[in-house]
Parts: C-alpha cells; sequence; structure tokens
C-alpha cells in the first residue's frame, strides 16, 4: 500500500530557516515519524523563500529587452526582466505566454517566476539556483535528525506542450534514480520493451500534490510504500535533450 500525507503547520517560512529542521518539527507535531524508504516531496517555493530567491518588483529597472518582450506579452516589464534574468534562451513567445529555458536546464514557463503563495503583492519567487542540492540538503538533515534514510523530491508545477493544464514535476532529486528503466525487458505477453522509461520521480511529484493543493498551506508531504530505486539520483537525468526535443 502506497500512503500520502500531507505535512501540515509548518507556517510561512522566511528567509534563512532550516528547511529541513522546520519539516521535521511539523512531522512530529503531527505525530508522524520518518522511516527508511520513506519520500519526502517538498514544493519549491518553501525552498526559493527559505534560500532568499525572492524579488521585489519595486526594485527592478526593465531593460529594453524586457520593454520589448513586455509589450509583445502583455507582461509586466520588470516581472520580465526578471524572467530574462533567470533565462538562458527564449524558447518561444506566443499569445501571451513566454517558454524558456533556465540556467538550471528546465524548459517551462517564465523560467519558474512566480507571484503565488506570496504574501506581498509585488513579489516573486525565483527558483532555486540548484534544486538538487537543495533536495540533498533536506536529506541530510532528516538523517541526522531522525536516523532515516529518506529519499527527497524538490517539486514544482509545470505546463506541458501536449496536454491541456499543469501538472508538479521533479525538479530536484536525492537518494533515489529519478527513473525506472524499463529497457531490455519484457512485457506480461514476452514483448521486449525498446523505448519505456517511466519517470517515477515526477509521478511521485505529481501524486503529492493531490495532498498538497495550490492554497491548502501544505508545502511538503511523506510517502510511504513505494519501492524505489536508491543511487545519487538528479532531476537533471529528466531533461530531454535539445536534439531530442520534438518541441524545440
Amino acid at each position: 500500500m502506497i500512503t500520502i500525507v500531507g505535512i501540515q503547520g509548518m507556517g510561512n517560512v522566511r528567509a534563512g530557516d532550516n528547511v529541513g529542521d522546520l519539516i521535521v518539527k511539523a512531522v512530529r507535531a503531527q505525530e508522524l515519524t520518518f522511516r527508511s524508504g520513506d519520500i519526502l516531496v517538498v514544493t519549491q517555493k518553501i525552498l526559493s523563500k527559505a534560500e532568499q530567491r525572492i524579488v521585489d518588483l519595486k526594485s527592478v529597472q526593465p531593460s529594453e529587452r524586457a520593454l520589448r518582450v513586455a509589450e509583445e506579452t502583455g507582461k509586466d516589464p520588470r516581472l520580465v526582466e526578471v524572467i530574462l534574468t533567470e533565462t538562458s534562451r527564449v524558447v518561444r513567445m506566443k499569445d501571451g505566454h513566454l517558454i524558456v529555458e533556465t540556467w538550471q536546464g528546465f524548459v517551462c514557463a517564465n523560467a519558474g517566476v512566480d507571484k503565488s503563495n506570496v504574501p506581498e503583492d509585488e513579489t516573486v519567487t525565483l527558483l532555486p539556483v540548484n534544486p538538487d542540492d537543495s533536495a540533498n540538503r533536506i536529506r541530510e538533515r532528516v538523517k541526522e535528525l531522525t536516523g532515516s534514510d529518506i529519499a527527497v523530491i524538490v517539486s514544482d508545477t509545470f505546463g506541458r506542450p501536449w496536454r491541456i493544464g499543469q501538472m508538479n514535476v521533479a525538479i530536484g532529486v536525492s537518494g533515489m534514480k529519478p527513473i525506472r528503466d524499463y529497457r531490455g525487458s519484457y512485457d506480461m505477453f514476452g514483448h521486449q520493451l525498446r523505448v519505456t522509461m517511466m519517470a517515477v520521480a515526477d509521478e511521485l511529484a505529481s501524486a503529492a500534490e493531490l495532498a498538497m493543493g495550490k492554497s491548502d498551506g501544505i508545502p511538503a508531504v511523506l510517502i510511504r510504500g513505494y519501492i524505489y530505486e536508491k543511487a545519487d539520483g538528479w532531476a537533471k537525468d529528466l531533461i530531454m535533450p535539445a536534439d531530442s526535443d520534438l518541441f524545440r
């Protein structure tokens, strides 16, 4: 049986907070415990706050390029300036959408710059500089405090070019292989699988979102019962190489 439990009572995370400490404290207050083999899914937003990846738009001066892109997309020029700062390459601009490749290698809308779940009206959060490192720090802290060897996934909400709607995906991973590779194995009818690679870290991030909600104040989820392959995996393993990407 796989169980998915939202971790409540963490409050509003602030700059400089140790997210691992906050999660362990909240888990204990909820009368839960960590066990080795558990999976902890943490939203990007609380890490961005703790790691001071926050920008006040009132302090941003748009460049000429940002002004041009803002006019084409209908976005706030200050927001566009922040997005471009986090961008290595603009992939597509159309119908008000700005799809870019971030410095971390993710292809997503607005470079992950987000206004949601931030109390100040003109404040935005940025993606963690290295979400894999963020996941690893939490994993190490949980093990230090509880003795439990868990896997950690940092999640964020991405759109998909071939489906309507958004879903949570893994942008940071520690302690597990993010992909389960079935190539070379056989299906139930004896056919050899040649291309099947399941993005299990994305599946777990998406499952965790069912317990989080977008406005329920539950920034972390404990998943138990899923058997994963323990390894030094990275979320960057999930990024499609540009030469294989049919949408770039």
